[in-house]
């Protein structure tokens, strides 16, 4: 008969390889090239997009702020759609509106967003363009539709990989083995 000792023991060796078996598939999968990868192109992403956030919001903005109908701070621009109990006096931030109850159409944050979303989509694009300079292996896939099922496919096909149609012309040229319905024998 196993003392409490014994017993206890036994519990704690059972654990830890239960622990031990854990870990090791935990490793196991953090470490596939896979998943070091993608963490990489996210830690890489998250930086980037502060970088251009901050192109466009210290750079940028600025000179659209110069605009009249946008005023000076821009991301800070916003409407009153109906405002709340201490409307009488104003509102000079869109915090202090929103504190209020106010319920309020903040212009300004979206035409940010919109300004941001164009920028990072421009930067990447150049990015784009000189990795296919210098690596002579273009990121942007050119494409254009099949003329027989228009679905978008690669202008370097031979062949739609919808259809399966040749792109050749080979489709469109008589390809019987028997003599044409006009011929005369």
């Amino acid at each position: 008969m196993a003392t409490g000792w014994e017993r206890a023991r036994n519990s704690w060796v059972a654990g830890s390889g239960r622990v031990k078996s854990a870990w090791t598939g935990f490793k196991e999968f953090i470490l596939r090239e896979s998943v070091l990868e993608v963490a990489v192109g996210l830690i890489i992403a998250n930086t980037f997009t502060r970088v251009v956030n901050s192109m466009v919001s210290d750079l940028i903005l600025p000179f659209v702020a110069l605009i009249p109908i946008f005023g000076r701070n821009l991301p800070n621009q916003f409407l009153v759609l109906r405002g709340g109990p201490n409307w009488d006096k104003g509102y000079n931030t869109l915090q202090q509106a929103q504190d209020d109850g106010a319920i309020t159409m903040a212009y300004g944050r979206f035409i940010d967003s919109i300004i941001n979303f164009f920028a990072i989509g421009f930067v990447l694009y150049i990015l784009a363009r000189i990795y296919g300079f210098v690596t002579s292996d273009s990121i942007i896939k050119h494409s254009y539709k099949c003329q027989y099922c228009r679905k978008e496919i690669s202008e370097k096909s031979q062949r739609c990989a919808f259809c399966s149609s040749w792109l050749d012309g080979r489709e469109d040229r008589e390809t019987s083995a028997l003599a044409p319905a006009n011929a005369t024998a």
